[in-house]
């Protein structure tokens, strides 16, 4: 998604490229590195990122961090009477530098990137599993990437059109339905909501899990206890765990009573996939 943020949007494509010239041209050169550190107080432009992509918008974020450091940096006495200055590169970086436009436009690419970002420091989190979060997590980013730009639809419609485009035809998967279906947590929120796609998500998964038709009437028999608290679920100590527990260790402890479904649950809820994999597809 991020990916096509860059190639789509001509705003963040140019924004990037001009990042990407900035930083390539300080750190290419010994003495703007010193330079750069005297002003930053240490601190690097380029902050690696789990995707190429991701890099991306991170050193961006770096920059506008940054950017008042940055701009001492390119209107000191030191960068002047530099021999940098003095050429048709040194000037044109100092051109982008102190170019008000370029900072904002920052901003506006951050706005888009950053919700995204989280999703994948969670796709790519060790403690926990992304199959029972994606689904959530990529409709809880587009809301924030709304409420970054103060919902008015002309600035954010393209960011979730884009997003929409990936996530339906290329991300979404039965796996995150049932991943997201059969998270404790989000099943037993407020806010939980369950849609075509997830319901379909659910069985194609099963299908494809299973495959058994016997053992998937079964496994669908016990959803109906899952679904309104029946026995060991409604337990007080069950609904204290979803805040403490992993989805698989809540299925692990509370699951007893319906075996075929446990099995099935814990099987989804431990599968993973890395932001690596997801920018391939």
């Amino acid at each position: 998604m991020l990916e096509d943020f860059e190639k789509k949007l001509d705003l963040h494509k140019d924004t990037i490229a001009k990042g990407r010239k900035l930083t390539t041209y300080i750190y290419s050169r010994t003495s703007l590195i010193s330079l750069l550190q005297q002003h930053t107080k240490g601190r690097d432009l380029v902050r690696p990122g789990m995707t190429w992509f991701a890099t991306s918008y991170l050193t961006l974020g770096s920059l506008n961090e940054k950017k008042n450091p940055i701009i001492r940096m390119f209107i000191s006495d030191e960068w002047k009477e530099s021999k940098c200055s003095k050429t048709r590169d040194g000037k044109n970086i100092e051109n982008i530098v102190l170019d008000k436009t370029f900072w904002g436009k920052i901003i506006h690419c951050l706005r888009g990137a950053y919700p995204l970002l989280h999703v994948l420091r969670i796709v790519d989190s060790e403690g926990k599993a992304a199959m029972g979060y994606m689904y959530s997590e990529i409709d809880r980013a587009k809301e924030k990437i709304k409420d970054a730009f103060q919902s008015v639809e002309l600035n954010y419609k393209l960011l979730w059109d884009i997003i929409d485009a990936r996530w339906d035809k290329q991300l979404f998967r039965p796996l995150h339905a049932a991943g997201y279906y059969l998270n404790p947590q989000i099943h037993y929120s407020p806010n939980f909501k369950v849609e075509y796609d997830v319901k379909k998500g659910l069985y194609d998964c099963l299908d494809i899990l299973v495959g058994d038709p016997a053992l998937i009437t079964i496994i669908d028999s016990q959803l109906e206890d899952f679904k309104s608290k029946a026995k060991f679920f409604g337990r007080d100590v069950a609904k204290n765990a979803l805040k403490t527990k992993t989805p698989s260790q809540w299925w692990d402890s509370y699951g007893d009573e319906h075996p075929e479904l446990q099995k099935f649950a814990i099987h989804v809820m431990s599968l993973t996939c890395s932001s690596s994999g997801c920018e391939r597809n």
